[in-house]
């Protein structure tokens, strides 16, 4: 004997309605179903083709399509043939809008660009883990944005905020000591941003940070002349490397982001990266 057939339509993809089908149909444990996924439903012809196949072999359809207009000829055309209809979305979306006064996109697919965009932004976070610090310079290749600068400039925070709006960044902490990885001069300039800050706000900033550790605050890493050392280090390395310089003395982490994410933007305009 023949499986019960479910048409599972859409005008996107179709995988919520075969999932709504599939959850529906698990419930008759002593029955096997034939769920069809038809996709991209999206002319008058199609929902006619559909309902006659569904007619000839005694299916039933349900769907998530978007249209009014489509949804409307299907309700129609399936009451015509005597095919059994269930409209997922519709009800939802009229439910949905008795709780808002916006009105409904009606745009197909809306739940996958959601979807896409949350794992772009997974990504960039895995991603920022990942080339912190200077940890594996490989990563500056293959980055939106590299930010270079001296330590407690924020480069970690700013590389995790930019990572939350889907922008790969890799940091690397400039050190007088410690020679720069030649990743770094394979990175066209204006991918790298250099982060600057005053050097009496950033004494005060190591001062307080190694105290929240539990370490003398005169130790050379808060040393002013240490400090002005680091600077003036950082600033001919950003000189050799022509990149943007942001002095972040005065600023917010969402303030720096701005600009930085204008950088990015602008790359992306006239470079297509």
């Amino acid at each position: 004997m023949a499986k019960p057939i479910i048409y599972a339509c859409s005008d996107s993809l179709g995988d919520t309605a075969e999932r709504v089908a599939r959850a529906a149909a698990c419930q008759y444990d002593k029955q096997e179903f034939d769920i069809v996924r038809m996709p991209y439903i999206r002319t008058e012809q199609q929902v006619e083709e559909i309902v006659q196949k569904a007619k000839e072999h005694s299916a039933m359809i349900c769907c998530t399509i978007i249209s009014p207009t489509l949804r409307r000829k299907l309700q129609e055309a399936s009451n015509a043939q005597n095919v059994t209809l269930v409209d997922i979305i519709g009800p939802m979306l009229a439910g949905v809008g008795t709780l808002t006064h916006t009105e409904p996109t009606m745009k197909p697919g809306m739940i996958h660009q959601l979807d896409e965009e949350y794992f772009k932004r997974v990504e960039a976070i895995e991603f920022a883990v990942k080339f912190d610090d200077g940890k594996n310079p490989m990563g500056f290749l293959k980055a939106d944005i590299v930010i270079v600068g001296v330590s407690r400039t924020s480069k970690t925070p700013l590389s995790m905020y930019l990572a939350h709006k889907r922008i790969k960044a890799a940091n690397l902490p400039l050190v007088p000591e410690v020679a720069l990885p030649p990743e770094l001069f394979q990175v066209p300039a204006r991918k790298i941003v250099g982060l600057i800050i005053d050097p009496f706000k950033l004494n005060f900033i190591r001062s307080e940070r190694l105290r929240s550790m539990g370490l003398d605050s005169n130790a050379s890493y808060a040393n002013i002349e240490r400090i002005n050392e680091e600077l003036t280090y950082a600033r001919n390395v950003m000189r050799r490397l022509h990149c943007p310089i942001i002095d972040v003395s005065s600023k917010a982490i969402e303030e720096t982001a701005n600009l930085v994410m204008e950088i990015v933007k602008r790359n992306k305009e006239l470079y297509h990266e």
